[in-house]
């Protein structure tokens, strides 16, 4: 029975093993380090760092993941996110439905184009440790992005912002973290060659957004790029809690995407009678 009882156990411990918590009564240990030694003395982006990584980060490590998880907190209900959680609050649902049908389309399109972006800045960062130039490695990189008929550059371009106003400011800010050692800015190198030379080929220049701006930082920190589109899923989320709770304060029930009066355009057959009766 001791021996059926031990096996027992040894299964149920074996049966989700993680490296990530440990937990019995009255411990709860994450990544090794007792709950109560990190409480008040990390901060919020720290504990993501040590719970992705497996370590605390240094201080200005956990500041600059901090920037980048701030700079997409939101954009407002025309993002397809936060509208949805705006809408399923006027259905009646509570805050956790709302979040979750507005993460729920938080997909490749609408969510996926960071993780895409340093996707393609790892490939140029290979190509660079494989002796090529960075002018060499972003040529040959596009060269294939156009061959396979590809009309946009991860990362490059805004369907509503000329400039995207927090491009700028988080390249600027890589540059200082990476001036100070924190960073080496290799991946800011790539990013601002990728604009030069696409502004080259098309003759304009198409301008480095969000996306693409994050996707720099979370490079730069060593973050995969499958952990980008995460990341801005926990930034996101803010934007999409404070939608939803500002809109289940309001009285509108069941508002949709377009006021009443802007209906959508139909196209399908004209009006016809039911087969049988008379005209």
């Amino acid at each position: 029975m001791s021996a059926d009882k031990r096996t027992g156990r040894e299964r149920g411990e074996e049966w989700w093993q993680t490296g990530i918590i440990e937990m019995r009564p009255g411990v709860i240990r994450l990544r090794g380090y007792e709950i109560q030694d990190l409480i008040g003395r990390v901060s919020f982006p720290a504990m993501i760092w040590l719970m992705l990584r497996g370590d605390l980060p240094g201080d200005d490590q956990a500041a600059l993941l901090g920037i980048a998880l701030g700079a997409a907190v939101d954009h407002g209900p025309q993002a397809p996110s936060i509208a949805i959680a705006r809408m399923a609050a006027t259905c009646g649902v509570g805050i956790n439905n709302a979040m979750a049908s507005a993460i729920n389309v938080l997909g490749d399109v609408h969510g996926g184009a960071g993780e895409q972006a340093l996707s393609f800045y790892g490939d140029i960062a290979a190509a660079m440790d494989g002796g090529a130039s960075l002018a060499e490695a972003v040529s040959a990189r596009l060269d294939r992005i156009f061959a396979e008929e590809k009309d946009y550059v991860p990362g490059l371009g805004h369907r509503f912002h000329p400039i995207d106003p927090r491009a700028p400011r988080l390249i600027e800010l890589t540059r200082d973290f990476a001036g100070r050692g924190v960073v080496s800015g290799r991946f800011a190198d790539i990013a601002e060659a990728i604009e030069a030379e696409v502004a080259t080929r098309k003759g304009k220049t198409i301008p480095l957004n969000i996306d693409g701006a994050t996707a720099v930082i979370y490079g730069e920190l060593g973050f995969p790029p499958p952990l980008t589109r995460g990341l801005f899923v926990l930034s996101r989320s803010v934007g999409i809690l404070a939608h939803a709770w500002e809109q289940s304060q309001e009285s509108d029930r069941n508002k949709g995407p377009l006021p009443k009066e802007w209906l959508w355009a139909y196209s399908g057959t004209p009006a016809r009678p039911f087969p049988g009766d008379s005209d």
